[in-house]
């Protein structure tokens, strides 16, 4: 079924009636766009006549169209036709917002940069979502991967010598949220003074923030920060377990009090009575000694088991778990975390799946899916119908092979 069909929210979405104009590809820009959309803007998405080429990523790109681009309309459009470009830039002139990540210079080429749409339309906010902010490193190519290797993540992320990059496209997305941030920061400001201004967020300055800690960490101790599987925990018992069966869980007392409940419930009333593992501290200096004899006590016990024993005493635990289980995860299946969308490419295509939610609530509500990921110029027609266009003429645009 359509996202089109469903209910909307009782409550309007806080930024409808927000025009925003995406020229965007891959995760990082449409990361933007989406939070945008999800929030209730009325986001457009120019592609190039025959599709975002995100929409044909094979293996761990196949989710990220679907992922980033629903509750948006789809148009295509010929930027390199000198009429294709004037039409990108009609429909900016009717923008609050234009997005765009592609490489310095790209947008100025079409008269689609920050001056130039500026020039014709004041209260334009542009974000330009970038690999770096302007400096020595601005026109290097970047990728989520390139600024994990040279800003520190993939050296704390993988073990001693062995530099790996998260599991997920971090830098793309929060380098996406903050554009977010950022845009609804200009907003904001817009209604106090009634112009636009540019935005720029970037995947290296973004994964640098998130390396802070550990170059805060430096500063304050003056010791390098070991990588996380080789780190120096804070907290004595926060580890994952090999169990009954090979399963393992995740397990953690990080209070002296928790630490007391662990014992009580895990039947380790001597490691408890111990007056060598009495505080944190005592039991972060003896972790060496201490972490082999817990690992033996529990490797019979089953993985549920251990589970069940932690929650009934309110004890931080964690399952390990692959993306595919999270299907299944009853938090989500109960909370309406997991929302239904229409496959709009591949082998897959119009099929039915789960797609995740932004991670907050409005009024009580997790803002949904309104709108399916877009086929390929879903929208074109009507959208330039809007902009004053009859069907005539974009007969004739069609023919003429701007627009598709």
């Amino acid at each position: 079924m359509s996202a089109e069909g469903r209910p909307a929210n009782a409550a309007a979405l806080p930024l409808e009636g927000l025009v925003v104009v995406e020229f965007t590809h891959m995760v990082m820009g449409p990361t933007c766009g989406m939070v945008l959309a999800d929030l209730g803007a009325d986001v457009i998405k120019v592609e190039p006549l025959g599709g975002d080429r995100t929409r044909t990523l094979l293996g761990a790109g196949a989710g990220f169209f679907p992922m980033f681009n629903r509750n948006k309309r789809s148009i295509t459009l010929d930027l390199h036709h000198p009429q294709g470009a004037a039409l990108a830039r009609e429909l900016c002139a009717t923008a609050d917002v234009v997005i765009e990540n592609f490489k310095p210079g790209t947008m100025a080429k079409y008269g689609l940069d920050h001056a130039a749409l500026a020039a014709a339309n004041p209260r334009v906010v542009v974000a330009s979502l970038k690999g770096f902010l302007p400096g020595p490193y601005e026109h290097r190519t970047a990728l989520d991967e390139v600024v994990q290797m040279m800003g520190g993540l993939a050296y704390m992320t993988g073990r001693p010598g062995d530099p790996l990059r998260a599991g997920s496209s971090v830098n793309d997305i929060m380098g996406g949220l903050f554009g977010a941030i950022g845009i609804l920061a200009a907003l904001v400001q817009r209604g106090i003074t009634g112009r636009g201004q540019e935005v720029t967020s970037a995947l290296f300055e973004n994964n640098v923030f998130l390396v802070g800690q550990h170059m805060l960490q430096y500063a304050v101790t003056g010791r390098r920060p070991a990588p996380m599987p080789a780190r120096e925990s804070p907290w004595a018992v926060y580890d994952v377990f090999t169990v009954a069966d090979g399963e393992q869980i995740f397990l953690a007392a990080v209070s002296d009090a928790q630490w007391r409940s662990f014992c009580d419930a895990l039947g380790l009333a001597d490691l408890k009575a111990d007056p060598a593992l009495a505080t944190n501290n005592d039991r972060v200096k003896a972790r060496a000694t201490m972490m082999p004899v817990l690992r033996e006590r529990l490797a019979a016990r089953r993985a549920d088991e251990l589970a069940a024993t932690m929650e009934a005493a309110g004890l931080p635990y964690a399952p390990i778990r692959r993306p595919e289980d999270l299907y299944d995860d009853p938090h989500l299946v109960a909370t309406g975390g997991l929302a239904p969308i229409v496959l709009p490419d591949g082998e897959r295509a119009g099929q039915a799946v789960g797609t995740t939610l932004l991670p907050f609530t409005l009024g009580g509500v997790r803002p949904g899916v309104r709108l399916d990921p877009p086929r390929v110029g879903q929208h074109t027609r009507e959208t330039l119908a809007a902009l004053g266009h009859s069907e005539a003429e974009i007969d004739a645009m069609r023919a003429a092979g701007y627009v598709a």
